[in-house]
This record gives C-alpha cells, structure tokens and sequence, in this order.
C-alpha cells in the first residue's frame, strides 16, 4: 500500500520510499511504471531529462524482432514484450510499435541466419527461408549477395524509442511515481533499514534501489566487480538516391544483413527521415561523460561501401548521423541480478546493444523482483555470479 505522501515540489528530506531508481531511459523508465502501477511509492532519478539523446535510448527507432538469433532463451521474453507494448500504447493512446517484418541476411550457416532459424524452430514461430533472388523480387531495396540467404518473420517492427521512454514516464507519474530529472545519484549506501541515496542535490530514503543507469552503471557498483564496457555506436540516415518508394514501410521491412563472418549492419525503412542504417558493434571504447559525438567522413565512407553493397539505391544524401552507447557484458547477455552484498540493490539491464525491444518486459520482471512477486522467467543466465573469476 501507497505510503501517505510528501514533498510534492520534489524537495528531498527524510521522506522514505520503497523504492529508487537510479536512471530512467528504457529500462528505469518501465520499471518505475510497473511498480507505480502496482502502489509501490516510487522515486526515480536521471542526470538528464529522458526522453533525451546523451544515453542508449534514442535514435528514433529500435527493432523488434521474435525469431531471437542471439538465443532461443530470448523468445518468450520479447513475445512477453510485445503484449506489454500493446497494453502500453493502449492505456497512453499512441501508436508505439509499427509492424514491418523483418528480415535476417547472410550466409546460411553464418550466426544470423543459422541463429534466427534455431529459434524460430524451436519455439514454432510463423517464419520463411528466402534465397537471395526471393528476397530482392520480394523487396526490392535490397539486393544481397547470390549465396546470401535470408529469414523473414512477419511479427519484427519498429518502436519509437523517445515515444516508448516517455509513455512509461507519463503513465508512472500518473500512478503515482516522483520522478526527479537533472538530478544524477551519485552514491548509496545500505544498511539494515535500506538505501541511503545521495544525489546531486540531497538524501532520500528507500527499502530497495534499482541501479539501471546504462553507461553510467559502472560507478554505482559498490564494490560488486562486473566487467561493463560502454561502446560507441554510430547511426546514419540516408536519402534514397532512387526508388524511394521501395524503401517505404509497406514495401521495405527491417533488416540485419551478415556482411562478413560473425560482422553485421542492420537497418529500417525510411519512416520519413530517411533510411536509417547502423553497424551493430565494432564501436570504439567510450567514456559516456566524454562521447565522442562527432562523426568522420571515415565512418561515413564506410557505412557508404555496405550500402553500394546491399542497399544501392539507398546511397543518397547523408541526411543526419546521431551517436548512442552500448553497455556490453562481456558474453553480450543482460545483467539482471541482486547485488552479491547487499539483497536490497538490485542491478539491472547492460543490454549489449539489444535490449531495448525487451524493455517493458524488463521493467515488469524488477517490479517482481523489488516486490518479491513470483517472475515467469529463468533469470540464471542473467545472474552476476557467471562473471566470477574461475578457481
């Protein structure tokens, strides 16, 4: 039950929660929904204002994909995702998700193709295996090498990322949460009644606290040693150079073409700014106070050579470039897990550059994790203990 309330102008004090959340992009931002939702009294903080585009969550597209080439582990948590984004877009009145289809490119046997098929097998996912002519007849935009292969399932599409980010944030305050923006947490420290959070601006009080800060996960640890990088990544938007029509969301789905062994690039239809295409990893080591955000002709030239490649008619006009984060695990799995010292932290997310499609899910798992509710997934692969070093 909701705990009376105080302090409505945000102003910190003695105020107790029972819950903090320290970030509130994709996956703070579901999680501070879901608990609202359900009468926990919530406080959540950013360093920015989310929706922003100085974290991972923006860009103004994502992919949602079902036939998980990563793992089939993945499977059920995405199609749990895509019933929590219809409940979304619902109970906010706005479209979030846009159904393209998609497609996954490459060699028979390389990691896409092969992976997808796995999954789309093994969980009996609606899906096809097209040659490479099928698919350049089937969508012309793309034009991939003869021996390419591809897996088309028709449940893949787009989120809106900033849209999604601020849906959870609008419906959290309306259940309820305080959210405090511009207002990093800079430390915490627990003790036997909870979590002393101290921010940029004062002390607050909760029984648990969710660290799900992204690229800024690494120095609110406390002492718990997990081996995060943050990875700069780079987003292109393109004017077709020809045939726009074929890169229209009815005629063009989305795509991730392997282009080299264990190498891809992956891209959308042109949802009227252009046709936005990126490299999925590869990135330099970043610091994500000190992001390098200026794009190279270097890069430019580069993401030019896969189009010429794969997309010819999609080398036109640069029209805009924009730079995100990854936080990776070393495996590229997610990290959600108690802290190992302190059961009333739990830390969450580093998604590896794949997580956001699964952000509503996530935020529905920490609420019962923070409120000791049965959870329908197998979190074990997820756990902090699988970095441990080995004896």
């Amino acid at each position: 039950m909701r705990r009376q309330r105080g302090n409505p102008a945000g102003v910190p004090g003695d105020r107790s929660f029972d819950v903090a959340i320290a970030g509130l992009g994709a996956v703070g931002s579901a999680a501070a929904y879901h608990l609202a939702r359900r009468g926990c009294d919530v406080v959540g903080f950013d360093r920015f204002r989310p929706p922003h585009t100085l974290g991972s969550s923006h860009g103004q597209s994502r992919i949602i994909r079902e036939a998980y080439f990563e793992h089939p582990l993945y499977v059920p948590f995405v199609q749990r995702a895509y019933t929590l984004w219809a409940e979304l877009e619902r109970e906010v009145g706005r479209q979030l998700l846009r159904q393209t289809g998609g497609l996954m490119i490459g060699p028979a046997q390389g990691m896409l193709v092969s992976g997808a098929q796995r999954s789309a097998e093994l969980h009996h996912l609606p899906h096809e295996v097209l040659s490479a002519s099928e698919i350049h007849r089937r969508f012309p935009a793309l034009s991939p090498s003869a021996e390419m292969v591809a897996v088309w399932e028709p449940r893949a599409g787009v989120l809106a990322p900033e849209q999604c980010v601020g849906a959870h944030l609008e419906l959290a305050a309306r259940h309820g949460a305080q959210v405090q923006f511009d207002e990093p947490v800079v430390r915490w420290e627990a003790d036997n009644s909870g979590v002393r959070v101290s921010t940029a601006v004062g002390m607050y009080h909760a029984r648990r606290l969710l660290l799900c800060s992204g690229a800024w996960l690494g120095t609110l640890l406390g002492g718990c040693a997990v081996p995060l990088t943050v990875e700069r990544q780079v987003m292109f938007w393109f004017a077709p150079r020809q045939h726009a029509a074929d890169f229209d969301a009815d005629r063009c789905p989305i795509y991730a073409i392997e282009d080299a062994p264990d190498r891809m690039f992956y891209g959308f239809p042109d949802l009227g700014d252009g046709i936005k295409v990126a490299r999925h990893h590869e990135g330099e080591a970043a610091d994500p106070d000190h992001l390098r955000r200026t794009v190279t002709a270097q890069e430019i030239a580069a993401m030019r050579q896969l189009l010429q490649r794969f997309l010819p008619d999609a080398d036109g006009v640069l029209r805009t470039s924009a730079v995100c984060m990854y936080t990776n695990t070393p495996d590229e799995h997610f990290l959600i897990d108690f802290h190992p010292r302190y059961p009333q932290v739990l830390i969450a997310s580093p998604c590896s550059g794949h997580g956001f499609k699964f952000s509503a899910a996530i935020g529905e798992v920490l609420a019962d994790l923070l409120t000791d509710a049965p959870c329908a997934f197998d979190l074990n692969p997820f756990r902090i203990a699988r970095f441990a070093p080995a004896r």
